[in-house]
């Protein structure tokens, strides 16, 4: 009887613990099998596609670097169907018009250095024009004066540029974003007044003046 009541002393040990612990070994059981049944009832993931975004804010007229851009996952519902697949198709190229962080970037936001092949020391510079039937008149290759006028009515027109050509006109079906009126042309501007000339157009009306 001593060897057996030896035999059974672990035994009758393991089954007092369980029985002290029975409550959280009930309660941590019950947890797992919800657990398992949430996961089986859980819809898989949404279905998502690589697409290339803007790092940050950028400005028209920015030149891309590949440290400008990044990617990101979309629904494959929301990208545009003119996205860019490679970083390459757009490195190098110049924005036609602002970007937000985190926007999809497209091959109708940018234009082409080539544009300026002919018009040495310019920079190509995306300007909106306020009045989108206007710029229906106007043919790649014209040259122009731009007449920047206050909005808010406070300040004289003035000429902003004189004499410069157009060198591209991004197609209207591309918009300007953010409900932003007009359409936008590129200018052929001379390097050193590209910035001024890129930031007062941003915030003022430019009506362009030509001869055909």
């Amino acid at each position: 009887m001593s060897s057996l009541g030896a035999v059974l002393r672990p035994f009758r040990r393991l089954r007092r613990r369980v029985l002290l612990h029975r409550r959280p070994l009930a309660a941590l059981t019950a947890a797992g099998a919800v657990l398992a049944v949430l996961q089986v009832s859980s819809p898989p993931d949404p279905a998502t596609v690589e697409v290339w975004t803007v790092r940050r804010d950028l400005p028209g007229g920015t030149v891309l670097r590949r440290a400008d851009l990044t990617s990101a996952r979309f629904s494959p519902e929301s990208v545009p169907a003119d996205v860019v697949e490679t970083p390459g198709a757009v490195v190098g190229r110049t924005l036609a018009a602002p970007m937000s962080r985190g926007e999809a970037i497209t091959t109708l936001r940018t234009v082409a250095r080539g544009l300026l092949r002919g018009y040495p020391g310019t920079t190509a510079v995306p300007l909106r024009i306020t009045d989108a039937a206007v710029v229906d008149l106007l043919r790649v290759g014209d040259r122009v004066s731009l007449v920047v006028a206050d909005p808010d009515g406070r300040a004289a027109p003035r000429v902003l540029l004189e004499d410069v050509a157009v060198v591209a006109i991004p197609d209207s079906e591309g918009g300007l974003g953010n409900g932003t009126p007009g359409r936008l042309i590129v200018a052929a501007v001379p390097t050193p007044s590209a910035s001024e000339v890129a930031a007062t157009a941003a915030t003022s009306i430019l009506i362009p003046v030509w001869e055909r």
